[in-house]
């Protein structure tokens, strides 16, 4: 009998110690962004939390809902609201990162189905310690591209 819960309890503390060898992340508040059919392409948006005492970097993503997930950033160019390609997103040690419209966020390009409002996606973060996190996204209407901002620049 002793020898039994012994048993358990070893596995459950070996169980609850493998986490700990990565850097502890967390994700909050991810969505999709809805988008009309036949569009190519949408985003995604989240709050990655890093309770580690290192930085760590989201490197790269991938979904089975499009072709390519990439990272992007919005970039202000003379007043010009411009979106880029970034190599990796830094998530500060015992801090979070913000991926947001107008700011950071995982580009899904190339879409292979239709993002429509109240269904799901996968989306898989891939990190610099070799950790990732697999996550289920509800799909979300988004008005605007910015809060604030209704006009659109050319």
């Amino acid at each position: 009998m002793i020898k039994s819960m012994l048993q358990r309890s070893f596995l459950l503390a070996t169980l609850s110690a493998a986490p700990f060898a990565m850097a502890e992340v967390s994700v909050e508040n991810g969505y999709a962004r809805a988008v009309p059919p036949g569009q190519m392409n949408s985003a995604s948006f989240m709050i990655i939390n890093n309770s580690d005492a290192s930085d760590i970097q989201l490197v790269s993503g991938s979904s089975s809902v499009a072709k390519v997930v990439e990272l992007h950033t919005h970039t202000n160019e003379n007043g010009v609201m411009k979106m880029r390609q970034v190599e990796t997103i830094t998530v500060p040690a015992e801090g979070s990162v913000a991926l947001q419209p107008g700011g950071y966020h995982i580009m899904l390009i190339g879409l292979k189905t239709d993002l429509a409002e109240g269904g799901e996606i996968d989306l898989k973060l891939n990190f610099s310690d070799e950790s990732s996190k697999l996550l289920t996204l509800p799909v979300k209407k988004v008005m605007g591209g910015m809060q604030g901002h209704h006009h659109k620049h050319h």
